[in-house]
């Protein structure tokens, strides 16, 4: 049995609402999107990597640093619509969800998400997630919280504390982290979902697998440097503190 294909597509929107053009904003002497893609080429797992892209600008740039581009729909309501979309133009086994807003995300995690689904083929979902450390970042809505049962697998996620800490009982807290790994009919089966009650509750789509009944797979991830690996650019002033990250680091 030949090994599984393995493509890495990185949905790229240009009408962000907090940050439009946000794929074409400088960051050092690339475009964010193309550290994402550069990233991803530092990965021995894909095959090939793509970008998913509804606008012609992104498209222009992309080609122009020999990066490969899939063109989607404009009005896909999630990255997951548009990135299943992508799927089906595509001869392929696994997709890896690669998120275009983390210019300096670790290569490693791609096989970390990946190697479940080769270890057991009734798998078709995984996700990361990473220890919380600072208790102060516990409460912060902005870090998606998960919890899992003795198997590995999601039992929840949420803005909110979780597990809360009722009794002194040692625990860790864990930060749901945005890389995803279908296969490519799991993929497109998860775009074909309705909407569910918890998933706008806490306006997370990945509430709306669980509802259906869902397996998700979540794996901590051994990347240790999140602080520089998770760092995500939402807004001007992110862009300029990624600036300052890379002239720290010498990069």
């Amino acid at each position: 049995m030949s090994a599984p294909h393995i493509s890495g597509i990185i949905p790229a929107r240009y009408a962000s609402s907090r940050y439009p053009g946000k794929p074409l904003a400088p960051l050092g002497d690339k475009t964010m999107i193309q550290h994402v893609y550069d990233r991803c080429l530092l990965s021995d797992t894909l095959n090939d990597v793509y970008v998913a892209t509804e606008d012609e600008s992104i498209q222009k740039a992309v080609e122009a640093f020999g990066g490969k581009v899939i063109m989607t729909r404009a009005d896909h309501p999630s990255g997951t619509d548009r990135l299943a979309e992508a799927a089906e133009k595509i001869d392929t086994d696994i997709i890896v969800n690669i998120q275009g807003d983390q210019p300096f995300f670790d290569p490693d995690m791609v096989l970390e998400g990946v190697q479940p689904l080769l270890d057991d083929p009734s798998l078709e979902l995984c996700t990361l997630m990473a220890a919380i450390e600072d208790k102060a970042d516990h409460l912060d809505t902005g870090f998606v919280k998960t919890v899992c049962n003795l198997q590995g697998d999601a039992l929840y996620f949420s803005r909110s504390l979780i597990p809360y800490p009722h009794t002194d009982t040692p625990h860790g807290v864990y930060e749901h982290l945005g890389l995803y790994v279908y296969t490519k009919a799991m993929l497109i089966k998860l775009a074909a979902l309705p909407p569910t009650t918890l998933e706008q509750v806490e306006s997370l789509e990945q509430l709306r697998w669980l509802e259906h009944g869902i397996r998700i797979r979540v794996v901590e991830t051994q990347c240790t440097d999140q602080a520089f690996s998770g760092f995500s650019i939402d807004t001007p002033e992110d862009l300029q503190r990624g600036e300052a990250m890379l002239k720290e680091r010498g990069l």
